[in-house]
């Protein structure tokens, strides 16, 4: 071995398993003539490569340069060495021994060259559903344990065959380690069931069959990537209306999958940023604004009622891009579960659980090992922003510069659920669970939690919760026999925000949603949160009103309203019998709840936003009782949208008495001018439309001259009222006019899905 010889040593980490790393690296190094090896770990990839310093220096640089196009490398760690005396190139067994901290992928969707394969009638893989190599198909859902192997994940049944295996072992071939690799001799098959579980016919005719039962207006049950789709033709107004009635989901608003981009173009407006995303190998549903003079729509108007936007999306896996091809028609393609569940995954569990809504059931045995739903995104201000993160972004972490090495679980918020490991630096998020409302909801919570630990090997150390004392995740914290901390609802959102847009120090945070537990034992929701570089104080906050009921108003925007209105008027309200909110309820109903209010029974103090948005949406009759939440403030950002104008409604700020306590703020805002100016306005016969636009602009106005006040320059924007584009566009605006900088978020969601987060970020600033 002469002595210009050098060996290098390089350790990978990031998203580097699954996507066809060693596979690539092989390649490059049999180009530069180097030998050596390459070795997934727990903690990323290892290479030792031995050659000319320079050719060593072009390799590092290529392997950083040209790395696959779904690898993300976190870190390279690299450093020379005596030379070894290595004989050849080769792709070592994988090494289990260490720390994991190497990357989860997420799946992604179907590639183009596996996509042009499933329909080349002279490929062996012609219409086989169960498709993939090295750069698509799926990651996190069948994923066991790391490293990311064949025999760790719910492929090890499956024996390759003789022409798999070969692919699986040429390094020049598309599928060289591709664990998932599959074909119609060898891999996984569909099925068709009834109603019973009852095997009807299997592999390509019941995909036929499957597409005749669309086509006849049946309901279907489909077998996917992470779970479960209930499919219906989505022209059908039959169809659909069964489906919403099986499901009782009344009208919020259902995703659609179409056959093509093109299909997508003839219903809706499509940017090129939104065409970008159809097209990702993420593949979200993406919130489309519908045209609005589409000549002859194929979507039932039942899809998405009385909503400007269509949640679409394309196929994602091969299954459904031939299930979607041979239709010809765009299908509702929602959640396979019900109301406040988590989404079905295994094909018996389905049979028990959608009995009486499914049809029919299109299933498959390859095993999914967990839940994964369809990731929601909208474009805001130019930009996405994910409403639900989940597949195709789970469980890519949010990286977090520290030298604390703790493992800290946070167990997140009540409504719509993640949890989050941090394992050092990353922050590793999971996918959408949901709201923790029904007892399958809190076992895949813990079921997720669970499978964190194990998938990382982490055994936290402290686990972070909610103030809310009977939220389910806080009351699993407390049992859980470790040592737990608090961290306060809206603080979290703020937190959350910081830490994807890697802010220290101090920020005005503006938080605003529907409900969370106040300091001080109300609902707060409308939140003004100066931060320094540990903690918080609330600076702001908006004049608190009760609400009769307490969680039944949050189903009923007119109960809010007359807690607000009560505020006031007191008992001279009941009298004014021109309010909508007042006429929406019976003579004996209005007695009840004149008595709470009254006597302050059951009617707890609300300082929340989205409680106000609430109120507004009731007081001009544009919604008095939601179907599901959040559908008042939703109908209320899509009248102002339709109807946008410049004008204002007055508000106060008043100072209060100055506390050294992070509960009392300095600041109230006093929204009654602006009630008696709607009151006004409603009395003026002005349209839904342009009262609305008007409140809007007036929120926004509030978080513009708040932030004059406090004087802070870096404003950061959580919290679910901000799901709002017309709002959160609106504010971004004002803020960049008057020289402050905005903060928003992109990859982590505004809503309470972004909670687990602001935890673990807001326990490291302390």
């Amino acid at each position: 071995m002469t002595h210009d010889v050098l060996r290098l040593k390089i350790i990978i980490r990031g998203a580097v398993q699954g996507v066809g790393f060693r596979p690539f690296v092989f390649r490059l190094a049999e180009e530069l003539k180097l030998k050596g090896w390459v070795s997934n770990t727990t903690q990323g990839v290892f290479i030792e490569v031995e050659g000319e310093k320079n050719t060593l220096h072009h390799f590092l640089l290529r392997v950083q340069n040209e790395k696959p196009p779904r690898a993300f490398i976190q870190s390279c760690e690299h450093s020379f060495l005596d030379a070894a005396g290595f004989s050849q190139f080769e792709i070592r067994e994988s090494a289990n021994e260490g720390k994991i901290s190497t990357l989860v992928l997420p799946d992604s969707a179907t590639c183009p060259d596996c996509l042009s394969e499933i329909f080349d009638s002279s490929n062996r893989r012609y219409l086989y559903p169960f498709t993939n190599c090295t750069n698509c198909g799926p990651r996190f859902t069948i994923i066991q344990s790391l490293p990311y192997d064949r025999d760790n994940t719910t492929m090890k049944p499956f024996t390759l065959c003789k022409e798999c295996s070969l692919e699986y072992h040429t390094p020049a071939n598309r599928r060289f380690h591709a664990q998932p690799n599959a074909c119609p001799l060898c891999g996984p098959h569909l099925e068709l069931w009834d109603e019973q579980g009852k095997k009807l016919s299997s592999h390509h005719t019941a995909m036929q069959e499957t597409v005749t039962a669309l086509a006849e207006g049946k309901v279907v049950a489909v077998k996917g990537l992470g779970g479960f789709h209930l499919m219906v033709d989505a022209k059908n107004e039959f169809a659909v209306k069964q489906l919403r009635q099986r499901k009782h989901r009344e009208e919020k608003p259902l995703a659609v999958m179409f056959p093509s981009l093109e299909s997508i173009v003839h219903e809706c407006e499509v940017s090129e940023l939104e065409k970008y995303l159809l097209r990702s190998p993420e593949s979200p549903i993406v919130l489309l604004q519908k045209k609005m003079n589409v000549e002859q729509t194929h979507i039932s108007l039942l899809v998405a009622p009385r909503n400007p936007y269509l949640g679409a999306m394309l196929p994602y896996t091969p299954l459904h891009h031939i299930l979607l091809h041979k239709c010809g028609f765009p299908v509702v393609a929602t959640s396979g579960n019900l109301s406040d569940e988590p989404i079905c995954i295994d094909e018996h569990d389905a049979v028990k659980r959608l009995h009486g809504i499914a049809d029919l059931f299109l299933v498959h045995n390859r095993p999914i090992e967990r839940h994964c739903d369809d990731s929601i995104v909208r474009i805001v201000a130019g930009r996405e922003m994910l409403m639900r993160r989940a597949r195709g972004y789970a469980p890519l972490p949010i990286y977090i510069r520290t030298e604390n090495e703790d493992t800290v679980l946070a167990v997140g918020a009540h409504l719509k659920n993640t949890i989050a490991l941090s394992n050092g630096s990353n922050i590793f998020i999971s996918q959408h669970i949901g709201d923790l409302e029904t007892v399958q909801a809190h076992n895949a919570f813990k079921k997720v939690i669970h499978d964190f630990q194990k998938m990382y090997e982490a055994v936290p150390q402290k686990i972070l919760c909610d103030a809310h004392p009977e939220y389910l995740s806080t009351k699993f914290a407390k049992a859980a026999h470790l040592p737990t901390e608090e961290v306060q609802h809206h603080y979290a959102h703020v937190a959350s925000c910081m830490a994807e847009n890697e802010l220290h120090g101090s920020v005005l945070g503006v938080s605003w949603d529907g409900t969370g537990f106040g300091l001080d034992g109300t609902i707060w929701g409308g939140e003004f949160l100066l931060t320094d570089e540990h903690s918080f104080r609330r600076t702001a906050t908006f004049r608190t009103f009760p609400l009769p009921g307490g969680e039944q108003a949050i189903k009923q925007p007119r109960r809010v309203a007359l807690g607000m209105l009560y505020e006031i008027f007191c008992e001279k309200m009941f009298e004014m019998s021109e309010l909508c909110s007042l006429q929406a309820f019976t003579k004996e109903e209005q007695k009840i709840l004149r008595q709470m209010l009254v006597k302050k029974i059951h009617s707890p103090l609300t300082s929340s936003a989205g409680r106000i948005f609430d109120a507004v949406a009731s007081l001009i009759a544009l919604q008095q009782i939601s179907s599901y939440e959040g559908q008042a403030a939703i109908e209320l950002e899509y009248a102002a949208t339709l109807h946008r104008n410049d004008e204002r409604y007055p508000f106060a700020i008043n100072e209060q008495p100055a506390t050294n306590t992070q509960r009392d703020a300095s600041l109230c805002i006093d929204w009654e001018p602006m009630v008696h100016a709607i009151l006004s306005d409603l009395a003026n016969k002005k349209t839904i439309g342009y009262i609305a636009s008007k409140f809007h602009n007036t929120m926004a106005d509030i978080i513009v001259a708040v932030a004059k006040k406090t004087g802070e320059q870096r404003v950061v924007l959580s919290g679910g009222c901000f799901q709002n584009v017309y709002l959160l566009e609106l504010v971004v605006q004002r803020l960049q006019s008057e020289n402050f900088q905005p903060y928003w978020h992109q990859r982590v969601p505004t809503n309470d899905g972004g909670i687990a987060l602001g935890q673990v970020y807001a326990a490291m600033r302390k």
